[in-house]
């Protein structure tokens, strides 16, 4: 999630943004536990690096819900990203012990649904307000089958950071094409090759996915059924795997270093110093301003395949759901709607960085915090998300295109093979999941 991948993490973006009507209207469907107007609500959310600032905005969202519901009470558990799946299974296996609202990834949506454990909150998200204003990738992330099961909290984009004074030193500008920013990176590595030219990983996998859909290419299709076929495997796919991992070599980032890094250590080895460029989030600017390099960097958009374009960035982002154990359903889809709302989401920005997923708040905050522009300017030019099916989640933990792009990186198969060989993997996991 966010991309925490982040869930980082995917604005999957599709992703990310609101939440429902106070109270549930006459046509939703009964919480499978009851409809207690009484009680205690438990809440799990992510843990982030640094969490007191976004405790500080929850406890104020959590207040003025106990407020104006006298008779309820919210208890907050902030749990880890990397531990999630766990929790969240047993919870949907145990209901007496599950909360009634959690913070998801939007990866995991599909998935969830297909489990069970996620409240069908349709009718309510159509009935609120604020839901008018809900970007259209964000509401897509909470949205299976035509469903709405949740309320998207914030967009996850990335883009380019780069390092203005060694740009200036060398004499270069920021890359306009994704063939440039290639020749950049080696330039940067020639000239100090005690940096990166560009931090990359091949374990990045939203890292890696820019540089195949700005060829043409993508993970996977519906066929004639609307089922999903693989497509890694397809020539524009190729293309553009070959690109991201011609990066990780010596003359810019060793393999024998680089191909075990995932997306957190390349923002870690920019915000050290130790790279001249790299692909990190909206959700990364905290922790570069809090490295070395603060004050010495800007952001402009992953350039495409074409020169003055955007590369396609993965829209990741997180969101909050309703269990379809509640016992509190309208409660919980009140306190969703305060956690999730405009008031909130603007104030989350404030504390953490998180890109609101309404387009009027967010409109307000990138006029207060500028540095979002590059962000805004990927998420305009368009996003793409992962196969909205609950056989993503199988395919991302078991780590199939972190592994393919290592074997290129390490010489162990060409790009054609290693991307046929993943191709038949989530060929594999589509026909699992049904």
């Amino acid at each position: 999630m966010k991309l925490p991948a982040r869930i980082t993490a995917p604005v999957a973006l599709p992703l990310a943004a609101l939440v429902l009507a106070a109270c549930a209207p006459q046509t939703s469907a009964p919480a499978a536990g009851g409809d207690e107007k009484t009680g205690t609500l438990r809440v799990w959310l992510f843990q982030e690096v640094a969490n007191q600032p976004k405790e500080k905005v929850v406890d104020a969202a959590v207040a003025a819900f106990e407020k104006k519901n006298p008779g309820a009470k919210v208890e907050v558990e902030y749990i880890p990203v990397e531990t999630r799946a766990q929790r969240v299974k047993a919870a949907f296996n145990d209901p007496k012990s599950a909360p009634d609202l959690i913070e998801y990834g939007n990866t995991d949506t599909a998935g969830y649904v297909k489990d069970g454990g996620l409240a069908d909150v349709t009718a309510e998200f159509a009935a609120w307000d604020e839901a008018k204003d809900t970007d259209p990738t964000a509401r897509e992330s909470v949205t299976v089958g035509g469903k709405v099961y949740g309320a998207p909290l914030f967009v996850g984009l990335r883009a380019l950071y780069y390092r203005t004074d060694v740009f200036t030193e060398l004499g270069l500008t920021a890359p306009k094409s994704q063939d440039e920013l290639v020749a950049t990176a080696k330039k940067i590595r020639k000239a100090k090759p005690e940096m990166y030219g560009i931090a990359v990983g091949g374990a990045y996998t939203y890292g890696a996915m820019p540089f195949v859909w700005a060829a043409g290419g993508d993970l996977a299709a519906k066929d004639g059924s609307g089922a999903y076929k693989a497509t890694i495997g397809d020539d524009a796919a190729v293309k553009g795997l070959t690109t991201y991992t011609s990066l990780l070599g010596d003359d810019n980032c060793p393999a024998a270093t680089c191909a075990q890094m995932g997306g957190n250590a390349t923002v870690t080895a920019f915000a050290a110093g130790k790279a001249g460029m790299a692909i990190g989030g909206d959700f990364s600017h905290a922790a570069v301003e809090a490295g070395q390099v603060k004050g010495k960097y800007a952001v402009v958009p992953l350039p495409g395949t074409a020169p003055g374009s955007i590369a396609p960035a993965f829209a990741g982002g997180n969101n909050l759901g309703v269990l379809k154990s509640t016992s509190h359903r309208t409660l919980a889809v009140e306190l969703m709607k305060g956690l999730s709302g405009k008031d909130t989401q603007g104030k989350l920005f404030d504390a953490m960085g998180f890109l609101p997923t309404f387009t009027d708040v967010r409109t307000a905050a990138a006029e207060r915090r500028p540095f979002v522009k590059p962000f805004i300017d990927t998420l305009a030019a368009g996003t793409k998300f992962v196969p909205a099916t609950a056989a993503w989640g199988q395919i991302d933990s078991s780590l199939v295109v972190p592994t393919m792009l290592q074997e290129i990186a390490s010489g162990r198969k060409d790009a054609k093979t290693a991307a046929a060989d993943a191709a038949k993997k989530m060929d594999a996991a589509f026909a699992a999941a049904g």
